[in-house]
């Protein structure tokens, strides 16, 4: 590790390996990628996450990816409770919602999961034209989609990760 990292880069590279799979769990439910990324470890900069977490998803069978993807609530109804879904999908308007939900349902049962899209700066309208593109697509084309709307969902989480992470907090007095 650098000193040069920025603060929460070096947290993050500091931490010992169980925090590392939880902090990378809350950015990517997928086992196989949280443990890719968290043995590339140290990172000199966010850059050099970022490159590792494109390269973990890249190299996800299909079984890795569908367990990424099962985290992730639907567009249009966020998990409750969940901050980074319910931020990522504030484009999505009430009027837009139902329309959604019930194309969502229609393409989990075409693709067997749920609609994965980065909804990170999209308008509700900008999410049904993608999904009323993709519920035709083939398994394979769309599973490549989804690899690629996730990767941009992750690099996107990581960064916030890296900006938010806090050092630890020191035990009080007393405390072990």
């Amino acid at each position: 590790m650098t000193s040069s990292a920025p603060p929460g880069l070096a947290r993050f590279n500091a931490v010992d390996d169980r925090d590392a799979a939880g902090l990378l769990h809350e950015v990517c439910a997928g086992r196989a990628w949280g443990a890719a990324v968290a043995g590339g470890r140290p990172y000199a900069t966010v850059g050099e996450l970022l490159d590792a977490a494109d390269a973990a998803m890249a190299g996800l069978t299909a079984a890795d990816l569908a367990e990424a993807m099962a985290a992730h609530p639907p567009i249009g109804r966020p998990a409750p409770g969940d901050a980074a879904s319910a931020r990522e999908q504030r484009g999505v308007r009430d009027a837009e919602r139902a329309e959604l939900l019930e194309l969502n349902l229609a393409y989990q049962e075409r693709h067997g999961h749920v609609f994965l899209i980065c909804a990170t700066g999209r308008t509700g309208e900008e999410m049904l034209a993608a999904l009323r593109e993709r519920i035709h697509h083939d398994a394979d084309t769309e599973r490549e989609i989804v690899r690629t709307e996730l990767g941009k969902i992750n690099r996107i989480r990581l960064t916030r990760l890296t900006e938010t992470l806090r050092a630890p907090r020191a035990p009080a007095e007393g405390e072990r």
